[in-house]
């Protein structure tokens, strides 16, 4: 499918959407849910072959039957909802800007967003997405071949600061921090910890403290969760770009944005100054 025309209208519904995402992630208390929706649907990208990636295809019922997206169709019928209140959005904007609302209504960073999404009806073959059962080399395996790094390994993991575990889903049992509906640096304070949680013994865990480039960064970001917030929102945003190409409509209204924001910030100093000069 060809990606939407991002005009004014288009973001002025990307806009609503995202408002009707915080009542619907508050109301639903599934923010956990919403997340894993966004990061399953965008990490199935192949940088080499260009398949795959948050294309939406995840709503295919097929795609839904992969064992890592056990749970999931639950969370692509909450977005239905919305979905059927703003019919241009494309399915692949829709899941990212839930897996961005997601991590702010929780506490989390802000999160760049930039629509311009195409759908796809094609899903890519199963198998793509990181299985906890294995470790470090996996982990690697996994995110090179989307074109991530180690650091994005590391800061994107501590997105598991939110939700818990479903027996039923994968196999495991139990929230990997104590608080698993705030969004904050406690999963690597919990990793550091003598003696973790039992779910953070699983394989892809235990891998961020043992293999040494990775443990740099759990340390890091245990000690400064200011540090983890700065990383995980560039991460996730690499994320759920992949594979993307931002229309020229898209990339204009970003950068007026910056602009305005340059603009206002610029005025807010030169008021600032005359006004000081004007009480001296």
């Amino acid at each position: 499918m060809a990606a939407p025309r991002v005009n004014s209208d288009y973001v002025n519904q990307i806009d609503k959407a995202r408002r009707d995402l915080r009542a619907l992630i508050y109301s639903k208390n599934c923010a956990p849910l919403m997340l894993r929706l966004a990061w399953h649907d965008a990490g199935t990208y192949d940088a080499k072959t260009k398949t795959g990636g948050p294309n939406g295809s995840i709503r295919n019922e097929h795609e839904l039957k992969h064992n890592a997206n056990n749970g999931l169709k639950l969370a692509v019928e909450l977005c239905e909802d919305v979905k059927v209140r703003h019919p241009r959005i494309t399915y692949a904007d829709l899941y990212q800007l839930a897996g961005v609302v997601a991590v702010e209504i929780t506490g989390g960073p802000t999160i760049g967003f930039i629509p311009g999404r195409k759908d796809s009806f094609i899903s890519p073959p199963e198998g793509r997405l990181p299985d906890a059962k294995l470790g470090a080399a996996h982990l690697r395996d996994v995110f090179y071949r989307m074109g991530l790094t180690d650091k994005d390994i590391v800061a994107l993991s501590g997105g598991h600061t939110l939700g818990k575990a479903h027996r039923e889903r994968s196999g495991f049992e139990g929230p990997w921090t104590r608080d698993y509906m705030k969004f904050d640096n406690s999963y690597f304070k919990e990793l550091l910890r003598e003696e973790p949680s039992d779910l953070l013994k699983l394989p892809t865990d235990k891998a961020l403290v043992e293999d040494p480039e990775f443990r740099k960064y759990v340390r890091l970001y245990a000690q400064n969760e200011d540090a983890f917030f700065v990383d995980y929102a560039a991460s996730h945003k690499k994320l759920s770009e992949l594979g993307m190409k931002p229309t020229s409509t898209s990339q204009e209204r970003l950068r007026l944005a910056k602009g305005i924001g340059l603009a206002v910030a610029t005025t807010a100093i030169i008021l600032g100054f005359f006004w000081t000069r004007r009480s001296n």
